[in-house]
């Protein structure tokens, strides 16, 4: 785990040898509420995607269901249940 500062501008520097691993220029960075995540972007995410939904996916039962218990999470975090 490594420590960045944020300057005054908003700016974080990633540290060379891990740009150097992930290859990238651009970052994704998501907010999660008590967290955030910076996942590296490639720089052609349409190439990147190639093939990843390849192979069998869930069933639409299983989407479903992956739905519902996904939205009970959301609502019991949203009234301070979880």
């Amino acid at each position: 785990m490594r420590v960045a500062v944020i300057s005054q501008g908003g700016q974080v520097s990633i540290p060379a040898d891990i740009r150097r691993r992930w290859g990238t220029t651009r970052v994704i960075v998501e907010d999660r509420g008590d967290s955030l995540v910076v996942r590296p972007l490639p720089d052609d995410p349409i190439e990147a995607a190639m093939g990843s939904l390849a192979g069998p996916g869930p069933t639409s039962d299983e989407m479903r269901r992956q739905y519902r218990e996904e939205e009970i999470e959301a609502e019991e975090r949203k009234w301070g249940l979880r």
